[in-house]
């Protein structure tokens, strides 16, 4: 152990995001003792929805971490029976699914409520938390990781959970390389609180090349107590013409009418950027990448947090088992597989951009066609309505989930 660290722990997580804290209450589900650093300071206030869908595989895998978790998050969380699409102002796609029994499919809530859940439960279960800990430096050998501060306090660890996003230092410090491409285009995606007492449907809409928007297409889905707006720009958009929150104003009633510019919550723009990061562990296996720290996809599709809490549950499996044995098989399993999985939901994603910004006319051709034809054709809607998310199922047997 270096001697200039105090006490060795067996497992240190970076970054108190929404996958941090599921890392971390994975770890205490093993029965292990949890140190979470976060660079931010206790008391965070954290805007924005980010993350919006908790789909089901993720809520069986945080009941699994701390049983009744589930329940709590779908009750304070909103899940829409009706889907529709819409093509050039026209219904193509229309379906209202009956409620289901158990677990919803998804529950809809907004990031910054998905993680005061998550960090209420790790404070329940009794995980360790250094607040204004930004991790600057990171060394591993074949029995440690030591892990130094900003402010020079360190942490020797037998592994490290790194959940530290998508600049992520501890990613850095180990040199690892991101690998996938960085797109031109952008989203604008806005928070907007409900209007008490006009409510609008509880109902997913998508639609195609909106008339009010230039052709644009967008998103709107519902949250507790509002719902998002997801504009697709184009490549040569700039962003002070749509993705201020004063270009908002000018362009949300043509989306969701009148009485809702000065309800605006958040308003940020993200790149289309697909990257997995070539290892998702050191050379020592001592480090494991999760979340935005191994891999980034666009935010259409709801793969982000959700692929996050599935790699933060494989890695604490992955650590609790290499603990136990003292073989590092178990964190390269998890390497293998969790990559695998990132490199599914990269192509996934890249499947789906190709059909929301077709850069070949074929492709709209076929929209158009498809649009068309929707009324004696269901199934043409249906395509409408499945593709622009990519595709779920279909994964190499290794990647072991749909995330």
């Amino acid at each position: 152990m270096s001697p200039d660290v105090a006490k060795e722990h067996p497992v240190v997580v970076v970054g108190a995001g929404p996958v941090g804290l599921s890392a971390a209450l994975a770890l205490r589900a093993h029965d292990l003792p949890v140190v979470l650093l976060e660079a931010d300071r206790q008391g965070r206030r954290r805007p924005g929805s980010r993350a919006l869908f908790v789909h089901r595989e993720t809520l069986r895998l945080l009941d699994g971490m701390r049983p009744g978790l589930a329940a709590e998050i779908t009750a304070y969380g909103r899940t829409w029976h009706t889907r529709r699409t819409l093509y050039r102002g026209r219904e193509v796609y229309s379906r209202t699914f009956p409620p289901p029994s158990g677990l919803p499919p998804f529950t809809s809530l907004r990031q910054v409520d998905t993680e005061r859940f998550l960090l209420a439960a790790c404070e329940a279960a009794g995980v360790e938390f250094v607040w204004d800990a930004e991790v600057a430096h990171v060394r591993t050998t074949p029995a440690e990781a030591v892990l130094t501060t900003e402010d020079g306090r360190a942490w020797s660890a037998r592994h490290v959970i790194a959940a530290d996003g998508a600049r992520s230092a501890v990613r850095a410090a180990l040199d690892i390389r991101m690998e996938g491409t960085h797109g031109e285009g952008f989203h604008v995606v806005v928070d907007v609180a409900d209007v008490p007492g006009a409510e609008l449907p509880l109902e997913r809409v998508f639609h195609y090349e909106h008339p009010g928007l230039g052709g644009r297409s967008v998103m709107r889905v519902p949250f507790t107590g509002g719902f998002q707006v997801d504009l697709q720009c184009r490549d040569d958009d700039a962003r002070e013409a749509y993705g201020t929150r004063e270009a908002v104003r000018e362009w949300l009633p043509a989306v969701v009418g009148d009485g809702y510019a000065e309800r605006i919550l958040w308003v940020s723009t993200y790149r289309f950027l697909r990257k997995v990061a070539a290892s998702f562990t050191d050379p020592h296996g001592r480090v494991l990448l999760v979340g935005e720290a191994a891999h980034l996809f666009p935010p259409f599709g709801a793969r982000g947090m959700n692929s996050g809490i599935a790699d933060a549950a494989a890695a604490a499996e992955a650590v609790a088992a290499a603990l136990a044995s003292g073989s590092a098989a178990a964190v390269a399993g998890f390497a293998e597989v969790r990559r695998a999985a990132g490199l599914f939901n990269s192509a996934a994603a890249g499947t789906a951009l190709d059909h929301l910004r077709p850069r070949r006319r074929i492709v709209r051709a076929k929209q158009r066609v498809a649009a068309a034809l929707s009324p004696v054709l269901p199934w043409c809607g249906s395509w409408l309505e499945h593709a622009p998310y990519g595709p779920r199922h279909g994964a190499p047997a290794v990647a072991g989930r749909k995330y």
